[in-house]
């Protein structure tokens, strides 16, 4: 699989929401305020050099999303195309995204998977991600609009 990978810019907003709406575990992690085209304008304005994209020709097949505080990165989204799934474009989208985060300074990485999505799971334990059991994941939300989750 030959694809190309390059930084995300807001004119990719389209087809990157056309892709997470690809997948049930992708559309269940998406909430109406931050992953809008207003919100995913905010977060690419933060964080500029460490979100791409996967393309085919014309095609947008996977996209990571990640940004940092300066001193921990954060991975929100990554989603391949289920037709282009096990071809390594998550692995190559995750180089480009942890390389840029080393760029900036950052040193740590965590990302947020549900533990259903036995595929995700093994594939960040693969890549050396560790599974936190010693904390609590909590969150609260600010706007009325964002679900709080399960």
């Amino acid at each position: 699989m030959n694809c190309e990978i390059r930084v995300v810019t807001i004119d990719d907003y389209d087809a990157i929401y056309g892709l997470w709406n690809s997948t049930e575990q992708s559309r269940r992690a998406l909430n109406p305020v931050d992953d809008s085209r207003e919100g995913i304008d905010r977060y690419l304005k933060r964080n500029p050099n460490t979100c791409f994209v996967a393309v085919d020709g014309e095609k947008m097949i996977g996209v990571i999303l990640t940004g940092h505080d300066g001193r921990r990165a954060i991975i929100h989204h990554m989603c391949v195309h289920p037709d282009y799934r096990r071809m390594g474009i998550a692995a190559k989208l995750l180089h480009e995204a942890e390389e840029a985060l080393k760029k900036e300074g950052i040193q740590k990485i965590f990302g947020l998977v549900f533990k259903d999505n036995d595929a995700a799971n093994a594939f960040w334990e693969d890549r050396g991600y560790s599974l936190r059991t010693n904390l609590n994941y909590r969150n609260k939300s600010l706007n009325a609009d964002i679900p709080t989750g399960d």
